[in-house]
């Protein structure tokens, strides 16, 4: 029998996931879980939590709520024997959507229990982690007119996140209103970018904006490397061009917009620049160091899960459950 923790971020997502989770809980406990729910409320720290699961033993930590709570347990996860499940009860859910698992929502009310019974047979993978100055990211770690939005409408109240893309969009036009860009020394792999950038990213995964763009069409999540991508702009026509660009697909070999693959960069940057690390906000002092750190997060996958994501083939997944 397999054992496991599920942490519960109450405040996650466009409405209350408590009501949903017992099913969930169900369906990995007929799956042959034992399964102990943990709920982390305001002031307390996921990955102090996922550490304690890690110290108890148990074979998995899975995490009902969005990327930000699923990249706090995975930083503590890494380099442990106790792997990542996620039950998408956010707003975007990025992570879940490279795997095709159902997120839950106003017209997918059993998604949480379908995602657990798609988990609870899966299979573990092990994926990268980056890390900025020392702070670990599953999926991205940014700064530019991103971060700048992030900063300013996180934390939400979940009213707020009804209509999360619309404010997502609203802000983003405001914020690049009056935006000249970010002025950006980037040193990797010998040699130097330098330039005043509308965004600068670090990214482990394909998708970027909550899941709306494509940002890394070749991104893999387990090739020891990170995608970095340095998009130049100075204002709102810019800003404009670039969201068209990436859309499209045509943004890979735009003029202006720097892609490159690296174990690490450095980001020299000005003071108290605002940064976003899977989407949550926070503050950085240069220079940002951003490293990967290869193959270090056990992962479980669901079948059928898309094999362009992996760099590594599925014969080296492991059963679990």
């Amino acid at each position: 029998m397999s054992t496991g923790w599920l942490i519960h971020n109450p405040a996650a997502g466009r409405f209350p996931s408590g009501p949903f989770l017992s099913r969930a809980v169900d369906v990995l406990t007929r799956a042959g879980w034992t399964i102990r729910v943990e709920e982390c409320g305001p002031g307390q720290d996921l990955a102090e939590r996922a550490a304690e699961a890690v110290a108890a033993g148990c074979e998995a930590v899975f995490v009902a709520g969005g990327d930000g709570s699923v990249g706090r347990v995975a930083g503590a996860l890494a380099g442990t024997p106790t792997a990542l499940g996620v039950l998408p009860a956010g707003t975007a859910n990025v992570w879940a959507q490279q795997f095709n698992l159902p997120r839950l929502g106003w017209t997918s009310p059993f998604a949480l229990e379908e995602a657990a019974a798609r988990l609870a047979r899966g299979r573990v993978r092990l994926v990268d982690i980056g890390t900025c100055n020392g702070q670990p990211f599953l999926m991205w770690a940014g700064v530019g007119l991103d971060a700048q939005v992030v900063n300013s409408i996180e934390p939400r109240e979940r009213w707020e996140k009804v209509l999360a893309t619309i404010h997502y969009a609203v802000q983003t036009v405001w914020t690049a209103w009056n935006w000249t860009g970010i002025p950006v020394r980037v040193s990797a792999n010998n040699q130097v970018w330098e330039d005043r950038f509308l965004v600068a990213v670090a990214t482990n995964i394909r998708s970027y904006a909550g899941g709306l763009l494509e940002l890394s069409p070749a991104a893999k999540v387990d090739d020891g490397l990170l995608d970095f991508w340095l998009i130049g702009g100075t204002s709102l026509s810019d800003a404009v061009l670039r969201v068209a660009q990436v859309l499209t697909g045509r943004h890979v070999d735009a003029s202006g917009v720097a892609h490159f693959q690296a174990e690490e960069a450095l980001f020299d940057l000005p003071a108290d620049t605002a940064l976003h690390l899977d989407g949550e906000p926070g503050k950085i002092q240069p220079p940002a160091h951003l490293r990967v750190q290869k193959r270090v997060l056990r992962v479980l996958v669901p079948s059928g899960t898309r094999p362009f994501l992996f760099s590594e083939p599925d014969s080296a997944a492991a059963e679990v459950g």
